[in-house]
């Protein structure tokens, strides 16, 4: 193999796209040639980036497109004053081997991104669940503890609150019935009344009407809760006048 064809071959390597034969021979040339050494460091790190940096789903049609535009794209060899003399003839000899590169790219983008992207969802799938599973036992401690202590009161609109307290286990559940949807975009609220200091308590789902929520936190000195609507994402302190306020069971 021409030297001017080793020059054209960087892109391969980078992506472990060459035969062993020309792999060997490329590492021969590598060591005696800067340029290609160069040039083969920043390949191989923008192939890495390539790989890391999509995170959605590739368009309809991402495949075809890039097929056929590589028909017209070929390798440029590194600026080198030597080596650009030897550029035409190195890249219409390994057209093919630039075809290789130009495909590898096109898939470590698309389909090393989607994997990566997949991988991430399955985790924060396993992650949601889990906690949604811990959540659910807690809930379950609360309603089913020997000194589990219930209050109840009429929220706004005529629907049904009901407060859990088990002082052992040191949590509380509330539990609504037909309560209107709030408006787009808000959310009701879950507070502690901590001697008169409003501490959130967690979100309900704003899809739901009836709702059991392990409230967020401990009950610890807690003599009451409210209910507030908020901003979507909720509040640090409550910006409403409270749709209820209950007093914790003793």
């Amino acid at each position: 193999m021409s030297t001017a064809e080793l020059h054209t071959l960087t892109g391969a390597y980078a992506l472990h796209a060459l035969p062993d034969d020309e792999r060997r021979e490329f590492e021969r040339h590598l060591e005696a040639c800067e340029a290609c050494a160069q040039e083969l460091r920043e390949l191989s790190a923008t192939a890495a980036r390539l790989g890391l940096a999509v995170s959605r789903t590739p368009t309809p049609g991402l495949r075809d497109r890039v097929l056929r535009d590589i028909t017209t794209v070929r390798q440029e060899p590194p600026s080198h004053g030597r080596l650009a003399r030897a550029a035409g003839a190195g890249g219409r000899a390994r057209r093919r081997t630039t075809y290789v590169l130009a495909a590898c790219i096109a898939a470590s983008a698309a389909f090393g991104g989607v994997a990566i992207w997949q991988n991430q969802v399955a985790q924060d799938a396993r992650q949601e669940a889990n906690r949604a599973g811990q959540r659910s036992e807690q809930l379950a401690q609360v309603l089913a503890a020997p000194d589990a202590k219930t209050s109840s009161g009429t929220l706004e609109g005529g629907a049904r609150g009901t407060v859990v307290v088990s002082r052992s286990v040191n949590r509380a559940v509330f539990l609504a019935s037909g309560m209107e949807r709030p408006p787009a975009g808000r959310v009701y609220q879950l507070w502690f009344d901590d001697g008169g200091t409003m501490r959130s308590a967690g979100l309900m789902d704003p899809s739901t009407t009836s709702d059991a929520l392990l409230m967020d936190g401990p009950v610890d000195r807690a003599s009451g809760m409210g209910i507030t609507v908020e901003p979507a994402g909720g509040s640090a302190q409550p910006t409403t006048a409270p749709l209820a306020l209950m007093s914790l069971p003793a």
